[in-house]
């Protein structure tokens, strides 16, 4: 796990950074090396960065992006603090669950901002990458992007609300198709879905996500918020309820014999043998 108490960002430790030009937090990820791959200290980041734009009286709009070729290709199983451990299966269990509570606390800081999140998306968008995403809202993708929820591959459960999202956005039906196969869905299947409300050119993404925000923030502040914060309450009234599920839910997974196997499958090249156990 990581210390959840730290407000400070180590030099070369960034995972996100953040800029303000002309009223438009510019909150980008910034390991392109890594594919944007993400981690605790991920969502630690995050949640500072949601903090410091909250009350930021000069921001209007948040235009979320990454650098590279790929938005964020999931979770980075390398990266440090990622395994929780505990003295027995049960104790295992219980730190990630808090963990992972811990974790949507950050992720509400970030999705119920005041000020309106436009995600420029592009490239891989897998597993948490979509679950991400799909807390901006509005989605501008490039026609390279390709999103999935992997997790089931591996014997886990959607553990960020992405399914949950998608079922508000493009169904049930919908949402159980895509996080229990894994299957993946290119960027106008996407579209097709309102899952994502604009389909550009690779070449143009940057400035159409950024000419979004800019229309935004130049719009009265206190309509704007006002707008987001009633379709908000009137989309997402059962959503806390169901991420404490999806928290004790991927917590039971995580913790499972059939995600060690599917990790060890994944890494291996060869299929998972799953026991159920």
């Amino acid at each position: 796990m990581i210390d959840t108490t730290r407000t400070d960002i180590p030099e070369g430790e960034e995972r996100l950074s953040l800029g303000v030009e002309d009223g438009v937090a510019v909150l980008t990820l910034c390991r392109p090396a890594k594919l944007n791959a993400w981690s605790w200290e991920s969502t630690r980041q995050l949640g500072l960065f949601a903090d410091r734009i909250r009350f930021d009286p000069s921001v209007r709009a948040v235009l979320l992006r990454a650098e590279g070729r790929a938005f964020c290709a999931g979770i980075d199983v390398t990266a440090p603090g990622g395994a929780i451990t505990g003295r027995s299966g049960a104790e295992r269990a219980r730190a990630y669950y808090e963990g992972i509570r811990w974790a949507h606390e950050r992720f509400a800081a970030f999705a119920r901002l005041p000020q309106p999140v436009v995600a420029a998306v592009q490239g891989y968008c897998l597993g948490f990458g979509f679950e991400l995403a799909l807390m901006a809202d509005i989605r501008v993708a490039a026609r390279d992007a390709v999103f999935a929820l992997p997790e089931a591959q591996l014997g886990l459960a959607v553990d960020a609300g992405g399914d949950l999202r998608i079922a508000r956005e493009a169904g049930a039906g919908w949402a159980k198709y895509l996080a229990l196969t894994g299957r993946r869905l290119d960027a106008p299947a996407a579209e097709r879905l309102h899952l994502v409300q604009l389909l550009v050119e690779e070449a143009e993404l940057d400035s159409t996500a950024r000419t979004v925000a800019a229309e935004i923030a130049a719009n009265a502040p206190l309509a704007v918020q006002a707008v987001k914060h009633g379709i908000d309450a009137y989309a997402e009234a059962p959503v806390t309820a169901a991420l404490d599920r999806s928290a004790l839910s991927a917590a039971l997974t995580l913790t499972s014999e059939d995600a060690a196997e599917g990790y060890a499958a994944k890494g291996a090249r060869r299929a998972p043998r799953f026991d159920g156990k």
